[in-house]
């Protein structure tokens, strides 16, 4: 496990709103893909610590309860106790919801699909998935401290998140956000070839925490320095998909 950082004094405002509420530091949790089991104990120690949770998005697909996964995430949203990003599979699976043409394994949203076709609460869960989906921050920084699905980009620092994200069709930040760095080829598996030259552009003391790429080799979060003194923190360890699911905890 990546070593916490703390926040400098005075904290930032964010931070600081969260901190009069009580939160003594966020828990940033890596892509869940509807791994419930680890997702529960995620959410109970976060609230047991004190901690704001901060998931990294992807919430569903290819694990075996996803709609466990969303009822768990849509409690701390009811409880004001934390909030997910936009991922590409959340974005993916509303518009699947709406009734959009996607393209989809049956491993991955086909699973989600399936489970929540089952769920006595599944239509629930789907209207609530569509509304709370729309809403969800592509980004969010509080201080050196920044969050992102999938990949950074220098714009990003530049004003606030656009609002109704997880509704909108990606512009080129958004899929920077939402996909990472890609070069147009496909590998033979079938998914896209992505790089990772945007930790490059990560100014000092920027430090981003990101999913969507599994890049830890030992199964800790994995770290990669920058070019300009900033550097990214991969939490996607291969929950849902034989591996497991990582957390963060920073403090203020």
């Amino acid at each position: 496990m990546t070593p916490a950082r703390t926040l400098p004094h005075p904290l930032p405002p964010d931070a600081a709103g969260l901190a009069r509420r009580g939160f003594v530091g966020l828990r940033v949790v890596g892509d869940v893909h509807g791994d419930a089991t680890a997702f529960r104990h995620a959410v109970a120690g976060a609230e047991a610590e004190g901690l704001y949770l901060l998931q990294l998005g992807d919430l569903t697909d290819y694990g075996p309860d996803s709609p466990e996964v969303l009822r768990l995430m849509f409690g701390v949203l009811d409880a004001r106790r934390g909030r997910f990003l936009l991922g590409n599979h959340d974005h993916k699976l509303r518009r699947a919801l709406m009734g959009e043409t996607v393209r989809y394994s049956a491993a991955g949203l086909g699973s989600t699909l399936a489970q929540l076709e089952a769920a006595a609460d599944g239509a629930a869960l789907k209207s609530r998935a569509v509304a709370e989906i729309a809403a969800a921050p592509p980004w969010m920084r509080l201080g050196p401290w920044f969050f992102v699905h999938a990949g950074f980009h220098p714009r990003m620092l530049h004003g606030p998140p656009p609002e109704g994200a997880g509704a909108s069709r990606p512009d080129p930040t958004l899929s920077r956000a939402l996909f990472g760095q890609v070069t147009g080829r496909t590998r033979t598996d079938g998914f896209p070839e992505r790089i990772l030259d945007w930790i490059e552009t990560i100014p000092a003391p920027l430090v981003v925490h990101c999913g969507h790429d599994r890049r830890s080799p030992d199964g800790r979060p994995y770290v990669q320095e920058g070019a300009l003194g900033g550097r990214a923190v991969f939490l996607d360890t291969g929950a849902g998909k034989g591996g497991h699911l990582s957390w963060l905890d920073l403090r203020w």
